[in-house]
């Protein structure tokens, strides 16, 4: 037996038992994610996503993946934007939580985007073609993962050649004083939000660890080049409190 283990927060737990423990969390808060994105950051996460979307500059007749998307935040902004270029998209959100694809589907349709694929599936084994999208996303996902390079090795493989890999991800806060308001907002304040609006503290907790065991900005650009991809560029939100990492596959 394996004593191979994986960070759960400021915890580590024995490799097989993350995924559940992650699927656990989301599936708690799912019915209040949306509403806790918009306390917890203000509203800021919408620019953030925002700005993903227009970086990745979604071009009509692409083939999109977004994984860990189950909100169909990112998904719906493609689409629209795609839209405005001139034509439609093709765009597949694949996450592994069934009850966050349950929403993103809600979401979706109610906003009118009902060409949108979707999919239950795990970031480490994608049920995904090999080299068949021309885009790659995952937004504030890649940090929950098992293992992150195996995740990066999917991107590069269902990645055409010439194809986009960008991330948006909390990161390590880079600009002088942010960092301790940061780090006492999100340890003190998180999990008693979370408690007060979705009843769950344990996974506000699990939230603020989790972003302090991912790896910093230029550890994470490493580990992209390490699995293929070519290219790496970094650009900071707010002072480095999020991040976004874009690659190419050559």
């Amino acid at each position: 037996m394996s004593n191979t283990t994986a960070s759960f927060g400021f915890r580590d737990v024995p490799e097989s038992e993350k995924e559940g423990l992650v699927r656990g969390v989301f599936s708690s808060v799912a019915g209040k994610y949306d509403l806790m994105n918009d306390l917890m950051s203000a509203g800021v996460h919408r620019l953030w996503k925002d700005a993903m979307v227009e970086w990745l500059n979604p071009r009509p007749g692409w083939h999109v993946l977004d994984v860990a998307g189950g909100t169909g935040d990112i998904a719906c902004r493609i689409a629209q934007l795609a839209r405005t270029r001139g034509g439609e998209a093709s765009i597949t959100v694949c996450d592994i939580n069934p009850d966050m694809v349950a929403l993103g589907v809600e979401r979706a349709r109610a906003s009118g985007e009902c060409g949108i694929k979707w999919l239950t599936g795990d970031a480490e084994a994608l049920p995904v073609a090999d080299c068949s999208m021309d885009a790659y996303t995952i937004s504030f996902g890649i940090r929950n993962v098992t293992h992150i390079d195996k995740a990066l090795a999917e991107a590069r493989r269902v990645l055409k050649p010439g194809g986009r890999f960008l991330c948006l991800e909390f990161s390590r806060v880079e600009a002088p004083g942010l960092d301790a308001l940061y780090d006492a907002y999100s340890i003190n304040v998180l999990p008693r939000l979370g408690q007060l609006v979705a009843g769950d503290a344990a996974a506000y907790r699990y939230l603020a660890e989790s972003i302090r065991r991912f790896p910093p900005q230029a550890k994470f650009a490493k580990m992209i080049e390490r699995a293929g991809l070519a290219l790496v560029k970094v650009r900071n939100l707010t002072g480095g409190v999020a991040a976004m990492h874009s690659a190419w596959k050559i």
